[in-house]
């Protein structure tokens, strides 16, 4: 800052700051300065190893106010975000069903497709001519008695 004596010492006698008419050839290959170029960092070694950190006693409290913040909203989120994770596990056991669904009801086709073949007519005559088993004659056939009583039909 210029104090007033400094000012009126580089005036000219017109009261203007006095302005020189030769100004020195500027270099066309030198580079122009550089903003902070005369800065210097130094790089001083502290050594903080007797130094002795004091307990802060609200560093305990502001402790304990983050972790029930976090608690909160923990609780919050999870509040929030539990019915829609429960609601998309229900869609996969779901879909899991159905799909089990369609499996026992080809599994009961195939399944009811063989008891057709196994109790087919055709079938259980081959079978029965394989055991030299015959239709019984008229005479061999013991009806019991729709009655009701307790009597027991003898075979003949």
């Amino acid at each position: 800052m210029a104090t007033l004596p400094t000012f009126f010492r580089r005036t000219s006698e017109t009261g203007l700051p006095a302005v020189s008419d030769t100004q020195p050839e500027r270099d066309p290959f030198q580079l122009r300065a550089l903003p902070q170029e005369d800065v210097f960092f130094y790089c001083k070694r502290i050594d903080n190893s007797r130094l002795v950190r004091e307990p802060d006693p609200q560093a305990r409290g502001a402790c304990w106010s983050a972790i029930g913040a976090a608690c909160f909203l923990l609780a919050v989120l999870t509040s929030v975000l539990v019915p829609n994770v429960a609601s998309t596990l229900a869609g996969y056991k779901l879909q899991a069903l159905r799909v089990e669904e369609q499996q026992l009801q080809a599994e009961e086709r195939t399944l009811d497709l063989k008891e057709a073949e196994l109790l087919s007519p055709q079938r259980l005559d081959k079978l029965a001519q394989g055991q030299n088993l015959v239709t019984p004659f008229p005479g061999q056939v013991v009806r019991l008695n729709a009655k009701g009583d307790s009597a027991v039909a003898m075979v003949k």
